[in-house]
């Protein structure tokens, strides 16, 4: 008879070594663009230029979530902002100048979700990494110096001489006063029908970055990382050279440095493969749910926060505010969430449920603003909506017709809206992901996007990696086929990693017998 154990470990062999070598590739990719991911902000000064990237990364017609959207200051002067930052146009929407003097270097640091001006001329902006007024005497943009943990401003509203604005945890209040505006901050109450539970996505989410545990987590995914492309580049030696060395070994008779540096690399490939499999096991399986296809079945369910960790947090809301709008007709705060849209009073502020929800894709919402006869206007990756939250009926407003469900499941819709415009003359444009601005029930053709702001408007380091990471830097290559890079490679690497394992004590429990 064979020896079963001895069969067993060819196959550990061969799961390990044929795959490990092909997945070895992207897993370097994946190690280096997970740490620039990691240091957002670290990152944030540095773009690359979207004329060498694929043509899908190209600005045309304002896609790629160019524009979110705009403010007419008269009708010479409107502001546009986005991913672009900000810009001052005419009422033809066809020459642009700059207005992002005073956002710190890179595009991520012009990422703008919100434009105000308030009643008594101010203007203030929310942006990925900050809340900012303009100065009219600096002729420049000033940030407000906010104790703030999550950076990121959403939303920003005025009722008479007050400021309202929106991060992801809290709420601000102010007296307008420009630059010189001093902000209350404002933990908003529990709902009455809270339960401290977060969305099983972003558990995943933190635990596959380590942001769950804080910056000492980011810090050990990193070091994950680094010990993923240690382990990918010895095992691509270890691979290539052994026949070469013993070609090389039987013409010398003697050991070379290279038998030497092989030796080292197969020997501390396997200890440290060893020594961190469990946590590399962690790190692959949690990374194959942040991507569709398997995104689809954890979109909706939650969990309790894990105890002691980045999750578990004393705030209600912390990182669940999405976007805000103040009703005048109404007097009420309309207050977009991660738990669903919500309505609350002036003199309480307790948000309170609206039973009947707008569609929002779990990416979360772009456009939420108010429309007639007690309707609001809301877009996301779901599509464009006409909603009442006292009708049953939503009116998918970009196909002119009764919304009637997404059967799919998909986390998106037709149109994968990513702001919206109106013009002087009442005219309004959805901007969609893909397509760029597209016209709203008329005809007229938003002009293209000029030279100066294509110039100007690269992508920044951390989104590039975001798109190499998700696979998605690879459509134009491989056609929808890369939404299956993501998974595809995290079974492969489970499978190498585990396979490798076992194959190593298979061997070091046999040295230990001898």
């Amino acid at each position: 008879m064979g020896n079963p154990s001895g069969k067993l470990a060819k196959v550990y062999k061969k799961l390990h070594k044929w795959p490990g070598l092909i997945i070895s590739v992207l897993l370097l990719y994946y190690s280096i663009t997970g740490i620039f991911m990691n240091h957002r902000e670290f990152f944030s000064g540095i773009d690359v230029s979207r004329t060498i990237l694929p043509d899908n990364f190209h600005y045309r017609n304002w896609n790629n979530s160019a524009l979110k959207g705009n403010l007419i200051i008269n009708n010479d002067s409107i502001l546009v902002y986005g991913n672009i930052g900000v810009w001052v146009t005419d009422s033809t929407f066809k020459d642009y100048r700059s207005f992002n003097a005073g956002f710190p270097k890179g595009m991520d640091n012009r990422k703008i979700f919100d434009v105000l001006r308030s009643a008594d001329g101010h203007l203030y902006a929310a942006t990925h990494f900050g809340l900012f007024a303009y100065n009219a005497k600096l002729k420049e943009w000033v940030k407000f110096a906010l104790d703030v943990d999550i950076k990121r401003f959403v939303a920003i509203e005025s009722i008479e001489d007050t400021i309202y604005a929106l991060n992801r945890s809290y709420l601000f209040k102010g007296l307008s006063n420009g630059s010189h505006t001093v902000f209350e901050k404002i933990e908003l109450q529990k709902p009455s029908d809270f339960q401290n539970e977060v969305s099983l996505f972003k558990t995943i989410w933190q635990i596959h970055s380590g942001e769950i545990f804080g910056l000492p987590g980011k810090l050990f995914v990193d070091m994950l990382g680094i010990v993923t492309i240690f382990l990918s580049l010895t095992g691509i030696i270890y691979f290539i050279f052994p026949g070469w060395i013993k070609r090389r070994k039987a013409k010398t008779k003697k050991s070379t440095n290279i038998i030497k540096v092989n030796r080292w690399s197969l020997k501390w490939h396997n200890y440290i493969g060893a020594w961190t499999f469990v946590a590399l096991l962690i790190l692959f399986f949690t990374g194959m749910f942040l991507r569709p296809p398997l995104l689809i079945a954890i979109a909706n369910a939650k969990v309790a926060p894990i105890k002691y960790s980045h999750l578990y947090q004393p705030n209600p809301w912390y990182d669940k505010l999405r976007d805000l709008l103040y009703d005048e007709n109404r007097k009420i705060f309309l207050l977009s969430t991660s738990e669903g849209m919500y309505y609350m009073a002036l003199d309480d502020l307790q948000p309170l449920f609206i039973e009947i929800q707008p569609p929002v894709s779990v990416m979360g919402i772009n456009t939420l603003e108010t429309f007639s006869n007690g309707a609001y206007l809301v877009g996301s990756f779901s599509g464009l909506f006409l909603w009442h939250p006292s009708h049953p009926d939503i009116y998918n407003y970009a196909q002119g017709k009764i919304y009637q469900g997404n059967p799919s499941g998909r986390p998106i819709g037709d149109y994968k809206i990513t702001g919206h415009i109106t013009d002087v003359a009442g005219n309004q444009y959805m901007v969609d992901y893909d397509k760029g601005v597209i016209p709203l029930h008329h005809a007229q053709v938003f002009p293209p996007m000029p030279e100066n702001v294509l110039d100007e408007s690269k992508m920044s380091l951390w989104n590039l990696a975001l798109e190499i990471h998700t696979g998605r830097f690879f459509q134009s290559l491989i056609g929808d086929f890369y939404i299956l890079i993501v998974p595809l490679s995290g079974l492969a690497s489970i499978m190498v990693v585990l396979s490798g394992y076992l194959l190593w004590r298979k061997r070091y429990r046999k040295k230990i017998k001898a």
